[in-house]
């Protein structure tokens, strides 16, 4: 007999269940189809529900040890926080909790422990929602605290966690008039020129989704584009360019562009993505250290890396990874720029970019680069663009973008951006 199709709250522990006791990612999980039985809005509260957990799991694991002798099993124990933070968050008590309680009750392992996730839920619903904004602001984990504390210091620190417990807003990248969409979206026109939309419904629903009037994109991944400045006719390479918005913004600003990623599914997005926007590309799935086409007037190298600036969308990844890949990361960086170097014409610029917060994946990258390379030069016009403020300006000429800028419209992705001439 076929088992009935999850709900959304069983879904978002799954989820909780994978990330901090198996150490996948979240979007890895969604692409492998394990939240398709759901239906898209079903899909989309249970990925609300497991994020903002994430998010809260410092502060729900306060108030969750008034009321526990010993932590639970970690299943258990992940009901216990998702109906922490929701009850917290003011979600309605009835139902939170007699569904949760019903969810433990039907697993043959746990449901012995029904009684002990009745009682503790119900007094979260009574005291938790009180105390909840009083506890501290929820932490990083150590792995990535630390050399964030090291580079920055305590008190951007302090100020990235706020962004990242506040999560990020939607933006888009309008594909015409940036004014005309943010009206007709009921969105606001970011400094930058990005749309961004604090309430917005599912993004598929919206108008102009279906006609490829626009692409979801953070304002700060948007700006490495604009920083290369493309022009019509120009040959461009876009490295890594799985999701592909980087790519709709090449193809947009009339350039021949060649977007090259090793993975065959993601570049199936990117496809899918420029025929909805009705652009056109040179697709390729491929090793970025194996491509020998060009030589190129402009390159954009987003390289593979920790995605720490990330974390404000994507609150899995400090659950997910432990910073033991950093090292090979920056190695891969390394290699990739020393690669798209060669590729590059006489007198043409290649935009070196990363989602990361650490200087190792960012700033020391082009000081090395530059040192490695004579020839090399950072521009520092490049980064004169509506915007940006000149203290993002780096000491070696790149653009530190972080998650607590911006903290009155919303904050931002972290970026490393810096704009190379040969």
């Amino acid at each position: 007999m076929p088992q009935p199709a999850p709900n959304a709250r069983q879904s978002a522990v799954y989820l909780l269940d994978q990330v901090i006791g198996e150490g996948r990612l979240m979007s890895d999980l969604i692409a492998a189809g394990k939240l398709d039985r759901l239906d898209p809005a079903d899909r989309a509260r249970a990925q609300r529900l497991a994020n903002d957990t994430l998010r809260g799991i410092d502060r729900a694991d306060r108030l969750l040890n008034r009321h526990l002798r010993k932590p639970p099993p970690l299943h258990v124990f992940n009901i216990l926080r998702l109906g922490t933070v929701e009850l917290c968050m003011g979600g309605d008590a009835h139902g939170v909790v007699n569904d949760l309680v019903g969810l433990v009750g039907r697993n043959k392992r746990y449901g012995n422990l029904k009684g002990l996730v009745n009682a503790v839920l119900r007094k979260a619903a009574e005291d938790g929602a009180r105390s909840w904004n009083d506890l501290r602001l929820p932490r990083l984990r150590k792995w990535l605290r630390d050399p964030l504390v090291a580079a920055w210091g305590a008190g951007r620190v302090t100020a990235m966690e706020r962004a990242h417990f506040n999560g990020a807003p939607l933006d888009i990248t309008p594909k015409g008039d940036g004014a005309l969409w943010a009206e007709k979206l009921g969105g606001a026109l970011l400094p930058t020129g990005s749309i961004r939309l604090t309430d917005a419904a599912q993004v598929s629903t919206l108008p102009g989704f279906d006609t490829g009037d626009w692409w979801v994109q953070d304002a700060a991944a948007a700006l490495p584009v604009k920083i290369l400045a493309p022009q019509p006719g120009e040959k461009i390479l876009d490295l890594c360019a799985a999701p592909g918005g980087k790519t709709l913004q090449l193809a947009a600003a009339g350039a021949d562009v060649t977007a090259l990623d090793l993975s065959p599914r993601r570049m199936e997005r990117v496809t899918e993505n420029l025929a909805r926007c009705g652009l056109s590309a040179n697709c390729i799935t491929g090793d970025a250290l194996e491509h020998t086409g060009g030589p190129y007037d402009a390159i954009l190298l987003d390289a593979p890396c920790s995605a720490t600036g990330t974390i404000r969308r994507h609150p899995d990844l400090p659950f997910a990874k432990d910073g033991s890949e950093f090292g090979e990361l920056i190695a891969l960086q390394s290699a990739m720029l020393d690669h798209a170097l060669t590729l590059l014409k006489p007198g043409g610029r290649l935009v070196f970019c990363t989602c990361s917060l650490l200087p190792d994946e960012g700033e020391c990258q082009v000081d090395e680069a530059c040192a490695s390379h004579p020839d090399l030069t950072v521009d520092r016009s490049a980064l004169d663009r509506p915007g940006i403020d000149p203290d993002w300006i780096t000491e070696e000429g790149g653009l530190r973008l972080r998650p607590d800028l911006w903290p009155d419209l919303g904050g931002m992705d972290g970026f490393y951006i810096a704009c190379l001439r040969r």
